[in-house]
């Protein structure tokens, strides 16, 4: 739970690197200094991992901060990556209900819940989730995995505002040349990043990366 707590300190913007697919780019992400990587489970995902090829995420434990992200998807998969020392989050980026929610506190397994954002409507209800961080994403009906569209950052903010004591990571369009501008205005716990750190799905850029580090002042 370190570096979970570490990840979500409000005293600076951490930076989560999702969709990472292979164990090189992992470890040279977590010798960067990146907070914490999104590894996808879903199978429609263009930057899916697949369990069976999963196993070396437990080399990486204690590490950097391990975010298991999953899709309308039996609880079972995510539980069991949990238990099996793979994950160390688990992200619900789907339509998951609070009835989702309360089973994996139940299993006293920390998770991030992703939310839609086109109005401030959408985040109603939002609290009920008791997620450890909830992540405020782009809306687009149907599309899960992120669209790399900036919403308006004026929401999230107010949101921010109203539940000062919920933890908020920021996803959605952001780059490393917007990146300092989000972190100035929205204020988030993390900024979470997949096309904006990449030379194509999965294939992550270090450039790009060390730019968001820079611009975070990290």
């Amino acid at each position: 739970m370190q570096l979970l707590h570490r990840f979500l300190d409000p005293s600076f913007v951490s930076l989560k690197i999702c969709g990472v697919t292979c164990r090189t780019e992992a470890e040279q992400l977590a010798t960067l200094g990146v907070d914490a990587l999104g590894f996808n489970f879903w199978p429609h995902s263009k930057r899916y991992l697949a369990m069976e090829d999963a196993a070396w995420l437990k080399d990486l434990a204690d590490q950097i901060l391990r975010v298991g992200v999953f899709v309308n998807q039996p609880l079972e998969l995510s539980i069991s990556l949990y238990q099996d020392g793979l994950i160390d989050v688990v992200q619900l980026h789907g339509n998951e209900t609070h009835a989702t929610a309360e089973i994996l506190r139940q299993h006293e397994i920390p998770f991030i819940k992703a939310l839609g954002v086109n109005d401030k409507a959408d985040l109603a209800g939002a609290t009920k989730f008791e997620a450890a961080a909830l992540l405020l994403d782009t809306h687009a009906p149907g599309i899960y995995g992120g669209t790399g569209e900036v919403f308006d950052w004026s929401i999230a903010r107010e949101f921010m505002d109203e539940h000062p004591a919920l933890a908020v990571i920021l996803a959605g369009g952001i780059t490393p040349e917007n990146a300092a501008a989000a972190a100035r205005i929205v204020r988030p716990a993390a900024l979470d990043v997949a096309s904006g750190a990449e030379i194509s799905p999965g294939i992550k850029d270090f450039q790009k990366v060390a730019a968001f580090l820079t611009a975070l002042a990290r």
